[in-house]
């Protein structure tokens, strides 16, 4: 499980230990947002910049079905010839994760929870040139769920560093008074629009919504038909 979701921003890199599914959890939440509150931002430019859906700002967002596989990261007991059973008998696995959802893996459970999640292979994964990932609320973004689903959703939000410049409507990650403090997400029709003083630490790539069972199964190959959230 997932104790402190501020440390919860990683780098794509080898390793795993400790393996946590993709998950709602009311009780993980820093900020509990009601719905209420969640449809009075949606409806309300924010003042801090836009949500998604906001002033023709939308996030980069993909959504599971109930028959995606997530990759499964793997640890590797080394070069054969040479491998040695000693080795090869001490690692760990972990079971995959459920369908329509994904796994987090963490290098040291007991330190800071700074872990590792597989991306699907896809051209806006692989063009992030300088990966970090962001796991983020649904509500926090501004990303409308099924109304029956009334917990927070945790997504998984790829940032690229090395886009350190505006874009409109583009998502950006900024650090508002820009003495590394904490971290906002949000997009700007307007370079004047950006608050005086932040930095632009990247842009948001990619966003990945999981598959939970309340949600609506694809039934079709409609594209209308086939949209989840």
């Amino acid at each position: 499980m997932i104790t402190q979701r501020h440390l919860l921003a990683s780098a794509i890199v080898i390793g795993c230990a400790s393996t946590s599914h993709a998950f709602t959890a009311p009780s993980l939440s820093l900020h509990p947002t009601s719905r209420t509150q969640v449809g009075s931002t949606l409806n309300n430019k924010n003042k801090e910049g836009n949500l998604h859906g906001q002033g023709s700002c939308f996030l980069p967002l993909l959504q599971n079905d109930e028959e995606y596989i997530a990759p499964r990261i793997v640890q590797i007991a080394g070069a054969y010839p040479g491998v040695t059973a000693s080795i090869y008998l001490s690692l760990t696995s972990e079971p995959p994760a459920e369908l329509g959802q994904w796994s987090y893996d963490f290098s040291d459970p007991n330190g800071p929870q700074l872990g590792t999640v597989a991306l699907p292979g896809m051209t806006s994964v692989y063009e992030t040139e300088d990966p970090v990932v962001i796991i983020a609320e649904h509500t926090s973004l501004g990303v409308s769920l099924p109304p029956q689903i009334v917990d927070p959703v945790d997504l998984i939000v790829l940032c690229d560093r090395s886009k350190r410049y505006f874009s409109e409507r583009k998502f950006l990650v900024l650090d508002f008074d820009g003495r590394g403090g904490e971290l906002k997400i949000a997009a700007f029709g307007s370079k004047e629009e950006v608050p005086e003083g932040a930095a632009i630490l990247g842009q948001v790539t990619f966003v990945q919504i999981p598959w939970l069972p309340n949600m609506q199964k694809k039934k079709s190959g409609f594209m209308e038909e086939d949209e989840l959230f």
